[in-house]
């Protein structure tokens, strides 16, 4: 088995072709919420970002890749490492499924090889994940993979006039 490759789903960099489908699920406003936007992107935007994706981890500060069912080839979703930190050897984590998708294991999965690859290959020490505190999905799936709640954000997140908690989870790299 790849590296980056599960028994449903794979990993992989963002090619142009996907341009449609970064469209869609970045302009779905049910994801605004977790990925803290507030406006619609262009394809023009969009394109350019794509064509700028190509830089290493270590100069980007960030990976994103395309969650993709093998058998169909389909993308499913997508999968952050964000304020990434040589120094310190940490990431954080963000995962986004699109809708039609969801409750098909494609998280689950995609997250336990994202956490493998980050562990045996980045040789991170931790991860970590901020989920509002009325995102269950996604509270019990990183629960699953044992990140440890450490602390709540009050009052952090302001969505349609009302705030939310937002709950800090961490994984440390034991091995």
């Amino acid at each position: 088995m790849k590296l980056l490759e599960g028994e449903h789903i794979a990993l992989r960099a963002i090619e142009p072709e996907d341009l449609d489908f970064l469209f869609t699920i970045e302009n779905d406003e049910t994801f605004w919420e977790v990925s803290h936007t507030q406006n619609p992107f262009s394809k023009f935007l969009l394109k350019q970002y794509i064509e700028n994706c190509h830089l290493d981890i270590y100069e980007a500060k960030q990976l994103r890749l395309v969650i993709f069912e093998k058998a169909t080839n389909k993308n499913v979703g997508l999968i952050d490492l964000f304020d990434f930190n040589p120094q310190h050897r940490r990431a954080g984590v963000g995962i986004l499924i699109a809708q039609q998708f969801q409750k098909q294991g494609y998280a689950f999965e995609a997250l336990k090889i994202l956490i493998d690859y980050s562990f045996l290959s980045l040789h991170l020490h931790q991860l970590y994940a901020n989920i509002t505190s009325d995102n269950h999905q996604s509270l019990s799936l990183f629960k699953k993979f044992d990140f440890k709640e450490i602390g709540i954000k009050k009052d952090w997140i302001l969505v349609k006039g009302k705030y939310k908690d937002e709950v800090l989870f961490q994984l440390i790299n034991e091995k």
